[in-house]
């Protein structure tokens, strides 16, 4: 959650502009990291997931308390959060990589034009999007919790379910994250709203590959 920030100035429009490019800067250096650490970890077992996802949400709990108060620190556990989460994920994406290597090439083009498309219609949009939050958050826990009965309960096109319905979670998450993005008023806080905004690319992208992967 972005800290209360009521008591900074409004930014002007050149600087709102420039958090603007900051944080898809950031979003885009964490996307980096988070693709050297697919890499390195490419060779990793399923087991050692666990623990590099672990040590990502200790990163993103520590990005939220540095972000107000060290610039330099939010940008080191930012990318660092980027990095470990490439190595969390590298097993499922070298599997698909030497599988059915189309798939992640289709889902990559599919999450960019989904991002493009959501991301524009959130920073657009005059609608205050803030309450729709709280709904897309209970959602996307009925949402885990489908994915775990999926496990032990055989559903017919489960997967497919499971993968569309985060997608409609998702492209919610993004226009709120957008609207942030747009209505925020210090740009200490662009760190966060690139994590944020890199979640919502990392799980659309996760989402189109279990899609396209189906094959």
């Amino acid at each position: 959650m972005i800290s209360d920030t009521s008591a900074s100035p409004v930014l002007t429009r050149d600087e709102s502009h420039a958090l603007f490019g900051q944080t898809m800067g950031f979003v885009a250096l964490t996307s980096a990291f988070f693709a050297l650490g697919a890499y390195l970890g490419r060779d990793m077992a399923y087991q050692w997931g666990w623990l590099w996802f672990i040590v990502a949400i200790v990163c993103l709990f520590g990005l939220q308390a540095a972000a107000q108060r060290s610039e330099q620190l939010a940008i080191v556990l930012l990318l660092t959060f980027g990095l470990v989460m490439g190595l969390a994920v590298a097993p499922t994406i070298a599997y698909y990589v030497s599988t059915n290597p189309q798939a992640v090439w289709q889902a990559g083009g599919a999450t960019a034009l989904f991002i493009a498309g959501f991301g524009a219609a959130g920073y657009a949009t005059r609608r205050d999007l803030s309450g729709l939050a709280r709904l897309l958050f209970f959602a996307l826990l009925a949402l885990i919790i489908f994915g775990i009965v999926t496990i032990f309960v055989r559903i017919p096109n489960g997967q497919l379910i499971y993968a569309v319905l985060g997608l409609i979670i998702f492209a919610g998450f993004t226009m709120v994250d957008f609207q942030r993005l747009r209505r925020s008023q210090d740009i200490r806080v662009a760190p966060l709203l690139a994590a944020s905004i890199f979640l919502d690319v990392l799980n659309v992208f996760l989402f189109f590959l279990s899609i396209f992967g189906r094959r």
